[in-house]
């Protein structure tokens, strides 16, 4: 066969895209992990002569521990107004754990709390870009009847 019909012919055998051949060829794609969901969970306001109050339950299903853990929480009225701001230290959280914690919103009823807002991330884990990492795997919930938590 002359030659100036086998360039061409060699032409379109490279341009085309042989299934075992392609996936042999490529890499494959190291996929990342997704990161483990950090739960905050409202779950008890108790009434107390002195005030109210709070369970919050916090679960880590990841592999590393959250250590230190600082929220910035915004308690808000059943009338949709900013009762008090408090800075909360409840890490460590270890890996794969769930824990309680307790704080103690002391003159405020509890049937006067309309809503909680995670109005920030103090600190999550050893690095300052761990608080930029653990924010978007928060998810909050509440089970208190009408009193929601969000971030």
């Amino acid at each position: 066969m002359p030659l100036r019909r086998i360039l061409p012919a060699l032409a379109v055998l490279a341009t085309l895209s042989l299934p075992g051949l392609t996936q042999a060829q490529q890499a494959p794609q190291a996929q990342k992990p997704a990161e483990a969901r950090i739960g905050l969970e409202l779950n008890r306001l108790e009434p107390r002569p002195e005030g109210c109050r709070v369970w919050i339950l916090l679960r880590n299903p990841g592999e590393e521990a959250l250590d230190p853990l600082r929220l910035d929480l915004l308690v808000f009225g059943k009338e949709g107004v900013i009762a008090r701001r408090m800075a909360l230290d409840v890490g460590p959280l270890p890996a794969q754990k769930t824990m309680a914690r307790i704080f103690d919103l002391a003159g405020q009823p509890c049937e006067g709390v309309g809503a909680l807002l995670l109005n920030d991330l103090l600190a999550c884990g050893p690095t300052p870009e761990g608080r930029a990492a653990c924010l978007p795997r928060l998810a909050l919930a509440s089970r208190v009847d009408g009193v929601t938590f969000e971030k």
